[in-house]
């Protein structure tokens, strides 16, 4: 994470304890590794650090920070200060909300109707609540990316709410799709909301990036399907 031009978090951190902290710059030049304790930063430095750290960036610095190196601490910034993902993609559709509905929520048909997914395995129903298995076409690295989520249809309100049971690199994902009607058609709304775990290969919003990305195509696929189908004479 940089949070300036040219100006890497850890830096960030360095020139804070020089400035207000009294840290030696040459000792942390000399051991990078070495913990701010082991630095000579007691209660008070930390106090200093944890008051700029929290004016800066609106993160809270734990106790325990005397016991992590500054690229330790700059980890802990960045991870917390990166805030959850927030997306939203909405896509209109020439064809009644009821086809709309029917096809986007026919979960075991998924591989018919989105160009990223293998397989949909139904793994439990109850009511309007179905638990299912995705299984990506294999990336470019040859992995066929699988997870587990959850979904409930609620007719009434036209509305889903679905989450990953399986989380993978997400430390949480929820989806929240909106179906409205239009002239001429229906409005479909993806609204996804996530944080990813501190080890995920992506960031928030680098997740938030790729998911803006692959929705504008799902949707268009979906948009041009169901008009197909709609404009075949389905009901």
């Amino acid at each position: 994470m940089t949070v300036a031009p040219d100006r890497p978090l850890a830096r960030e951190i360095t020139d804070i304890l020089v400035t207000h902290c009294g840290l030696d710059p040459d000792a942390a030049a000399g051991a990078p590794a070495a913990s701010l304790e082991e630095l000579g930063m007691d209660s008070l430095a930390l106090l200093e650090l944890s008051a700029v750290v929290a004016d800066r960036w609106r993160v809270k610095i734990p106790e325990q920070a005397a016991q992590l190196s500054i690229a330790g601490v700059a980890d802990l910034v960045a991870r917390k200060a990166d805030p959850p993902g927030h997306t939203e993609n909405a896509v209109e559709i020439a064809a009644p909300l009821p086809l709309v509905w029917e096809i986007t929520n026919d979960v075991a048909r998924w591989p018919d109707l989105f160009t990223e997914y293998a397989t949909a395995e139904i793994l439990h129903r109850d009511g309007d609540t179905v638990r299912f298995r995705l299984t990506m076409h294999p990336d470019e690295n040859g992995v066929a990316w699988s997870w587990v989520s959850e979904r409930t249809a609620d007719p009434a309100t036209r509305e889903v709410h679905a989450r990953r049971v399986e989380t993978g690199p997400f430390e949480y994902m929820r989806i929240h799709w909106r179906y409205d009607e239009i002239p001429g058609g229906t409005r479909m709304t993806w609204t996804q909301d996530f944080a990813m775990k501190p080890d995920a290969p992506v960031d928030n919003v680098g997740m938030t990036n790729r998911i803006n990305t692959n929705s504008t195509i799902q949707l268009a696929v979906i948009k041009e399907k169901i008009e197909r189908a709609h404009a075949g004479g389905a009901r």
